[in-house]
């Protein structure tokens, strides 16, 4: 359950889009806490806050973060819409929490966007990308932008990580690099909302006008080291979704040297389950060329199994390299830099550059 404290804000640390890092002193000593100004209101030193540091005592993955439940002395105005009407939307997201968030739906009556989305029925063979991880988005980015420097690229989040957007720096790094995020389920934050991973689609294509979409969950993951117990399982529910919605399914194999874990070296069992379990329509599932051939060996045998459903295209590697490098955000996945694992991040351009030759 919840772990409270209270604390006093010693110091505003950095800010991003949509949050603030913040020193916060309690009776534990000093805590690195994150507010989000959009829920809780924008924090001042000084202010008394209370914090929910569950995960952080737990050591799991919120960046090493208590995050601020509220400023409970000074507490934001309310909006200045109307809040007896839907007129500013009604899309509650982060449901029956305390903090839930009423958000205007991409596609809901009093949307902008509502005409656009009501007549869109099909992605119009548009290349998704589908990745487990997070970490997995600026690679597949730079991958797609070093081939096709003008592609548009959208990003639909899903709820498998954290549910505000305003948490990934990574986001807020590529913000000149996307055309926007679509935040979907109990996901919120960002440009779009939507209520389904198909409602996000279709608004990266039709209201984004993405020729390239990915797909992936927020920050952190959920995985209990069972075949089943794993939010990446989302990704086969994406890929059935994006085969449905008439769009082109490219799934991001997460390939990894440097995880000390077995089920995650290799090809990771949340690929192999993911896409040769839940998916039930094809994708395709690039396997970036070159690799060491111990390394190579080892994922074509773990993939066979998925030829029957899947195609498996090898994609050339040259460039890469440097794509990669030139991240426009430091790439990391689970505290390991590109060097620390580089055929993870190899693997996530590969996928991006297949999707680019597609569009």
């Amino acid at each position: 359950m919840v772990r409270w404290r209270s604390g006093t804000v010693r110091a505003i640390r950095r800010r991003w889009h949509g949050a603030v890092e913040l020193e916060v002193t309690t009776g534990d000593g000093p805590l690195r806490a994150l507010a989000y100004p959009a829920l809780v209101g924008e924090p001042r030193e000084g202010d008394r806050v209370l914090l929910n540091v569950g995960a952080l005592v737990m050591g799991l993955g919120t960046g090493g973060y208590a995050l601020v439940v509220a400023l409970p002395d000074r507490l934001p105005a309310d909006p200045p819409d109307d809040g007896g009407t839907r007129d500013s939307g009604h899309l509650v997201k982060a449901r029956y929490t305390p903090l839930q968030a009423i958000r205007l739906g991409v596609d809901e009556e009093a949307s902008p966007h509502r005409a656009v989305m009501a007549a869109a029925t099909s992605l119009d063979g548009m290349p998704v990308v589908t990745a487990d991880l997070h970490s997995a988005l600026p690679a597949i980015v730079a991958a797609v932008r070093f081939d096709k420097p003008g592609a548009t690229i959208a990003y639909v989040m899903t709820d498998g990580g954290a549910l505000p957007a305003w948490f990934s720096r990574t986001l807020d790094g590529l913000g000149d690099h996307l055309a926007g995020t679509v935040t979907t389920g109990q996901a919120f934050g960002g440009d779009l909302e939507a209520s389904t991973v198909h409602t996000g689609l279709l608004a990266a294509r039709h209201v984004l006008r993405a020729d390239v979409t990915v797909v992936a969950q927020g920050p952190g993951n959920l995985g209990t080291g069972t075949t089943w117990g794993f939010s990446g399982v989302a990704l086969g529910e994406a890929v059935n979704a994006i085969g449905t919605l008439g769009g082109r399914p490219v799934g991001s194999l997460r390939i990894s040297t440097g995880d000390g874990r077995p089920r995650h070296r290799g090809v990771s069992h949340h690929s192999l389950t993911a896409y040769g379990k839940v998916a039930l329509l094809p994708a395709d599932l690039p396997v970036p060329d070159g690799l060491e051939p111990g390394l190579a060996g080892e994922i074509d045998a773990a993939l066979a199994p998925l030829a029957a459903r899947h195609r498996l295209p090898r994609v050339p590697v040259g460039g890469l390299d440097e794509a990669l490098r030139s991240s426009p955000v430091p790439l990391s996945t689970m505290g390991r830099k590109l060097d620390q694992d580089y055929a993870y991040f190899l693997a996530a351009a590969a996928a991006g550059r297949f999707a680019a030759s597609l569009i």
